[in-house]
């Protein structure tokens, strides 16, 4: 049976000091009710540590939102997939719009991401979509379709069991467009052939998908409604707790 799954995805925001108050603001509200899905926050590398002193990961569970397609070495600057386990972290965003868009990550360099995040015993957010002039030329499924099998397809059925995906429509990411359900519903329904093409109907039916482009509490329902969206990647509403929060109660 698949998850039901509401991310947070801070991106470059908040202090260290902000983003502490933001998790235990967000743990605090959890502590209220029993959430009808699994929540996550994924948050920069610099909070890892502190964020995961003062949650409880019983309900919120901790994530980074990248890691380096390098276990070690002289790669000034990067965080390995090892070093995001060891601060207490489980899950790790990969393939983000962001990332393939402004610093060229390829399907080679998420393949060895995807790799690395697993023999860490870290749970990958993949994300995959189209841009607006993809969409607007009707090619998304045949660029959805190429993201999946270049970068998840070389893996074990047990392996990409592991694997959460998270449909971006890169046209409505942070700019108040949001797909209509049904355009979200649609595209799911695609992945989930897809995966089902390759590795079977049952690994299909148990894998999360998430919907990642400007969801809100205002639409978060709609979506979630749909049989083949099973939660949301959460931008900037994720940076609010009691948006956030709004987003989880949709389920």
């Amino acid at each position: 049976m698949r998850k039901n799954i509401v991310a947070g995805n801070w991106k470059m925001n908040t202090t260290v000091p902000e983003g502490v108050a933001l998790a235990k603001e967000v743990n605090q509200c959890l502590e209220g009710f029993k959430a009808n899905c699994e929540v996550i926050i994924c948050v920069p590398f610099t909070h890892l540590v502190p964020v995961c002193a003062v949650i409880d990961q019983q309900k919120l569970g901790l994530g980074a939102e990248n890691c380096a397609d390098h276990k070690s070495g002289a790669y000034t600057g990067e965080v390995s997939a090892p070093m995001v386990e060891s601060t207490g972290a489980t899950y790790v965003i990969l393939g983000h719009s962001e990332r393939r868009q402004y610093y060229g990550e390829t399907a080679e360099t998420l393949r060895e991401k995807v790799a690395l995040a697993l023999a860490s015993n870290l749970q990958p957010i993949f994300c995959i979509g189209e841009v607006l002039e993809e969409r607007e030329k009707g090619t998304h499924f045949d660029v959805v379709r190429k993201q999946i099998i270049d970068g998840l397809f070389n893996l074990s059925a047990e392996d990409f069991g592991k694997v959460i995906l998270a449909y971006e429509p890169v046209w409505a990411i942070g700019t108040g467009k949001t797909a209509t359900a049904d355009q979200a519903e649609e595209m799911h329904a695609f992945i989930r052939q897809c995966v089902a093409d390759r590795y079977g109907k049952e690994v299909a039916e148990n894998t999360s998908i998430l919907y990642g482009g400007s969801c809100k509490p205002s639409n978060a329902a709609e979506l979630f409604a749909k049989p083949d969206v099973d939660g949301g990647l959460i931008g900037g509403a994720s940076l609010k707790a009691a948006d956030f929060i709004g987003i989880v109660k949709a389920f």
